[in-house]
């Protein structure tokens, strides 16, 4: 049940590491995040600013993401990007290790490294947001991560540490590729393809609340509705169009979920001139009017 309060807007949460860690990427236990951090804060909705890796090495707990729990024991690795919307499970019995860091903490690796060597691009877009791993797998994963854990408190705030971070989550985000590459080998796709839908991608991202119009993406991104679409079913398995939606309907559902605003606040938000253009949109992309999927979520 989703317990819908009087903000108007979901919480944001920063990368805001302690005052005198001055890194770009943290690693900290479950124990200590607890704390840090209140029961109640922890049980609450939260839209994330960076990415965040869990790894779940004890007992087990119901983490939410984007209207999905996801039932975690010993062995999950759990992948959250930024924008995501989640909640913690401060109640379950549970520890392991939590990974953040903003998204341009990867960026300078990238110009040293080929990507066919280090792949880790693919590796933050294509790995599911759940991983089972086995005990070999896992403890290898949890064994890189308390090393992490160790070097950010004992190293100094410096580009050395930073650098070593960096190197190490590179290490850890091969790993699990690798793993996950072997159940569900990747499928080639063609280099053009794959820029195309990166860069709609983050085109949707940045502009779709102003812009719902596949023609002004195709546009800006120098290419026609036809090869965006192709693009887009070989990089998501949706037409362009089916993506573009979805990403309005999910945010719609965010707002109506996690907030108290009222629907034709939302609407505005989301780039629609009317409310009822909004309500219609949402009735013919869920089979359910805003109103009613509201009421759904507090049952």
């Amino acid at each position: 049940m989703v317990k819908i309060g009087q903000a108007t807007s979901i919480a944001s949460v920063s990368y805001r590491p302690p005052v005198r860690y001055a890194l770009d990427l943290e690693v900290l236990s479950v124990r200590e995040l607890r704390r840090r951090a209140s029961a109640d804060h922890l049980r609450s909705v939260q839209r994330i600013g960076f990415h965040m890796l869990v790894c779940v090495t004890s007992g087990r707990c119901v983490h939410m993401v984007d209207f999905a729990d996801i039932r975690c024991g010993a062995g999950s690795v759990l992948l959250m990007q930024p924008g995501q919307v989640q909640r913690f499970d401060p109640a379950a019995a549970w520890e392991g290790w939590i990974v953040i860091f903003r998204p341009e903490f990867l960026l300078p690796l990238r110009s040293s490294a080929a990507l066919s060597e280090f792949r880790a691009q693919g590796s933050l877009d294509s790995l599911p947001g759940h991983l089972r791993l086995g005990r070999e797998d896992h403890a290898a994963v949890a064994e890189c991560l308390a090393r992490m854990h160790a070097d950010g408190i004992s190293g100094g705030a410096d580009g050395g540490t930073n650098a070593l971070l960096r190197h190490q989550l590179y290490a850890v985000l091969l790993r699990l590729f690798l793993l996950h590459g072997r159940r569900e080998p990747p499928q080639r796709r063609s280099p053009v393809a794959v820029d195309r839908f990166k860069r709609f991608q983050a085109a949707v991202e940045r502009d779709f609340t102003r812009d719902h119009r596949l023609a002004s993406y195709a546009h800006r991104l120098g290419c026609s509705q036809r090869s965006l679409t192709r693009a887009t079913l070989d990089g998501a398995g949706r037409s362009a169009k089916a993506y573009l939606q979805d990403r309005i309907v999910l945010e719609a559902k965010r707002l109506l979920a996690h907030t108290a605003a009222l629907v034709a606040s939302i609407a505005d938000e989301l780039g629609f001139a009317e409310a009822t253009n909004f309500v219609k949109f949402f009735r013919r992309e869920t089979g359910c009017a805003p109103g009613e999927f509201r009421r759904r979520q507090t049952q």
